[in-house]
């Protein structure tokens, strides 16, 4: 059996994909060459679960790309909460801002954009209930660090692409060129024996870490 036959069953066998955020994956799909690097329905609907159970009144997302997780976390809010996302590139701020609204979120999704280190300086006063990493995995460490601290005990972290396309297995052989795994690695070693945290590994996708604040 292939990925794809698991993935239609998983997708057959979880709850459906909303509306808007199937108009939202073809809408992706058919204007960017990353698509694939959107969070799509089984993962989306795992994200929304985690967040509908925590009720988060406040949430940071770490590379909105084109706004799909930023919904799905943003399902479960609690009435006064708000969700802070970060996106580096300017030139997809329209399409998640005219989700958002689609969404209903307006007042409840603040977007920024610039360098996600930059934009953290400026939330220091936050306390964080969940986090989800979804950027630049050479900086994996560098954003887990910086929202560490922010945090509240019993908070979540959840980064992304932790599989990082198998290529994390220690059977895989580095090629030259490649910048990018030896981070990722580096990073899913050092947080498994991090004592601040609770980590469990999920192969969901491309790899989910799921970090709880002890």
């Amino acid at each position: 059996m292939n990925d794809d036959s698991i993935q239609a069953y998983a997708e057959l066998h979880t709850a459906p994909e909303p509306p808007l955020l199937a108009q939202l994956t073809r809408e992706t799909h058919l204007q960017t060459m990353t698509a694939r690097m959107s969070s799509g329905h089984v993962q989306g609907r795992f994200l929304s679960m985690l967040s509908q159970l925590m009720r988060p009144r406040r949430v940071l997302e770490i590379g909105t790309f084109c706004g799909y997780a930023t919904l799905c976390l943003a399902e479960g809010l609690a009435p006064d909460g708000v969700l802070h996302t970060i996106e580096i590139d300017p030139e997809k701020e329209a399409r998640i801002r005219r989700y958002v609204a689609a969404a209903g979120l307006t007042a409840q999704v603040q977007l920024h954009i610039g360098a996600a280190l930059d934009v953290l300086a400026t939330l220091v006063d936050e306390e964080w209930d969940l986090v989800f990493i979804d950027a630049d995995k050479r900086s994996n460490d560098a954003y887990f660090e910086a929202v560490m601290g922010q945090v509240r005990p019993g908070g979540l972290l959840i980064v992304d692409n932790v599989l990082w396309s198998g290529k994390v297995l220690p059977t895989h052989e580095l090629k030259s060129g490649d910048k990018d795994t030896p981070f990722v690695r580096a990073f899913n070693d050092k947080v498994a024996q991090d004592a601040r945290v609770e980590p469990v590994f999920l192969p969901l996708r491309d790899g989910l870490l799921l970090l709880r604040k002890k």
